[in-house]
């Protein structure tokens, strides 16, 4: 295990830059996520910590060792990509077992480590099989398997579940935090799904544009986004942004309709601002604020409406089995404890 230092790293494909002094300290055996939207760099990062990248400028360490002219394979990282890799005329255990092969390790430690291996995720009766003879979640725990075998001091994932269906992530997410949980080494995972993020990580590192937003334990973003970027980016569905002008202790839209500010101590400047509150904190008050229904979509555990207030788009995610038809008013109700002011200029939250 060891620790992962990123600092002020950039990079370049010639005149056009794509990471712009990006700095991240990843402590020993913790479960970072980059996430963001594509293209933002995250990929272009993880690579460049894999060494299948070069750095324009600044440092990567790891183990408090400067890696920048240090070729992959010495680098004693593993590293787990979108699709898989894996050799179609190869068995599991040759797959498994390539990087020991190559190190003309003796058979009988081929066979403890894969069987090692194979054991943490349950791949013992699937040694003999080729990978055409394997579902995509199997093929995904090869690939997971073959890192494992050369005990790395980090593990690197390139969103390693992009190609599974919906109940397989879910199943695989729990999976691979649980082998982190297990053997606890340094794990640096890339992906665009930001539910993966909130579930899986110990910290998530929020980026845009080859800059970092935010970074920081996943519920303190959620509750806390330093910006209007991260706000909508954490959370499903997204944080509801509402237009308006602060002004008599209250934020006025267009049409006069007035939200509560926020309760947190704090009294915000009068004048523009936006107004963020998530749908899960909506909630139906006959004494709330007059929302016209657009949709309504009923998920089971909860329901989403998509309405408008004061001809600007709000969801409301109730825990309720709400039955009312387009064109109906629902009158809802923020919970003023966690809502947002941000500034309309900046984005920044006030």
């Amino acid at each position: 295990m060891a620790t992962v230092e990123i600092r002020n790293v950039r990079k370049a494909f010639g005149p056009v830059e794509v990471l712009h002094g990006v700095s991240v300290d990843i402590a020993d055996g913790e479960f970072v996520v980059l996430v963001g939207p594509s293209g933002c760099g995250k990929s272009t990062l993880l690579r460049m910590l894999a060494g299948l990248e070069n750095i324009t400028a600044g440092e990567i360490a790891i183990g408090g060792k400067v890696v920048n002219a240090v070729p992959p394979k010495d680098r004693d990282i593993a590293m787990v990509f979108q699709n898989y890799a894996l050799y179609p005329h190869m068995t599991v255990f040759d797959n498994m077992a390539f990087s020991l092969t190559l190190a003309k390790a003796p058979r009988s430690v081929m066979e403890q480590e894969v069987g090692r291996a194979a054991k943490i995720l349950g791949l013992e009766q699937l040694l003999h099989r080729f990978p055409r003879q394997l579902s995509g979640g199997q093929r995904q725990r090869v690939a997971m398997g073959r890192a494992i075998v050369r005990n790395p001091q980090v593990f690197l994932f390139d969103e390693p579940l992009s190609n599974l269906d919906a109940k397989l992530r879910v199943q695989m997410r729990a999976e691979i935090k649980e082998l982190h949980q297990r053997l606890k080494v340094t794990t640096v995972y890339v992906t665009h799904d930001q539910i993966e993020a909130m579930t899986m990580a110990d910290k998530i590192v929020v980026m845009n544009n080859g800059h970092i937003e935010q970074a920081g334990r996943p519920l303190d973003l959620y509750d806390k986004p330093a910006n209007l970027f991260v706000a909508g980016f954490i959370g499903s569905p997204a944080m509801n942004m509402v237009k308006g002008i602060v002004t008599g202790g209250r934020l006025r839209m267009d049409d006069g309709t007035e939200w509560p500010l926020p309760v947190n101590g704090s009294k915000p400047k009068e004048g523009p601002a936006i107004y963020g509150v998530r749908p899960e904190h909506l909630q139906l008050d006959s004494g709330g604020i007059p929302a016209t229904v657009q949709v309504v979509e009923p998920t089971g555990s909860e329901t989403q409406v998509l309405m408008r207030i004061g001809g600007q788009p709000v969801i409301g995610a109730f825990r309720e089995r709400v039955s009312a038809k387009p064109g109906e008013i629902l009158p809802v109700r923020p919970d003023t404890a966690l809502v947002h002011l941000f500034d309309q200029q900046s984005g920044m939250r006030l």
